[in-house]
């Protein structure tokens, strides 16, 4: 990978380099958004300009009122993100190995700020940093002929974009065990078995059912869904007790919101709600 290009400011200027808006481009089907990687020759593969696309996309999503659910995707059938650039790797010091794997950490940052879930719709490979980038995201989909793994100690290295760490938190630590050190990939209904991935559909299939999650998520209120992903991530981290705090805490605020009396107003009336994020 090359590790050269700096993430961009996220300040709203949101100025993407030509080849980063050339390698993750966006489509808006209502009010989700679908950020698709697009190196097909290379199966996708992270490199710089992916993660400066991917972080510029995020921020301007994170951004827009009407978007309520985020798609991350891979063009073509065969990939998701198939790796890296190892050839690029090979010649890095440990400090530009550092810096590199700062700018893949902060994308998968950047996904666990978003106030909108995100979805990771994983249509073929996705090993080490596609792997990575997969469980950063909310949720996992998957193609059935989708492959997951993080492959790095076959290279004489370890994830370096948070995947031990999330892993372990997702499926515990000796499942987490058995994926990082024996460096094996796993097809979609195994993925599925360790709980990696939350459901595995036909490879036509899965775009549409992501973004009918996605629309279904978008159709909630907005706000409680924000805090309802926050709450989570913040509990995982914290003793029981506190946890349970926290999610009384972000409860009681969402009664301090438009979005709660349209919501409860709604249900009474046997309509529809209309949520305005307000």
């Amino acid at each position: 990978m090359v590790a050269t290009t700096s993430l961009p400011p996220t300040d709203g200027s949101n100025a993407t380099s030509v080849a980063a808006a050339e390698v993750v481009v966006r489509r808006d089907d209502g009010p989700v958004a679908i950020l698709t990687i697009t190196r097909p020759a290379a199966l996708n593969a992270l490199n710089a300009d992916v993660l400066v696309g991917l972080a510029d996309h995020l921020h301007a999503c994170a951004v827009a009122a009407h978007v309520r659910a985020v798609i991350v995707t891979g063009a073509g059938e065969k990939a998701f993100v198939a790796g890296a650039d190892i050839a690029a790797m090979q010649a890095m010091s440990p400090v530009q190995a550092r810096a590199f794997a700062q700018k893949g950490c902060d994308v998968a940052a950047a996904i666990a700020a978003m106030p909108q879930p995100v979805i990771a719709a994983v249509n073929g490979f996705a090993l080490g940093g596609g792997c990575e980038l997969a469980l950063a995201c909310d949720m996992i989909l998957a193609s059935r002929k989708a492959k997951l793994g993080l492959p790095e100690v076959t290279l004489g290295v370890i994830p370096g974009f948070g995947g031990t760490q999330r892993l372990l938190r997702m499926i515990g630590v000796h499942a987490a065990r058995r994926w990082v050190l024996s460096g094996d990939v796993f097809s979609a209904d195994e993925a599925l078995r360790f709980g990696v991935v939350q459901e595995v559909f036909e490879p036509e299939d899965l775009l549409p059912k992501a973004i009918e999650l996605g629309k279904r998520i978008a159709s909630r209120g907005p706000l409680a869904v924000a805090a309802a992903k926050r709450v989570i991530a913040q509990g995982a981290d914290q003793s029981l007790a506190d946890a349970v705090d926290t999610e009384g805490r972000a409860f009681a605020d969402c009664f301090g919101t438009a979005d709660q009396k349209e919501g409860m107003a709604a249900f009474l009336a046997k309509r529809p709600a209309v949520y305005t994020g307000s």
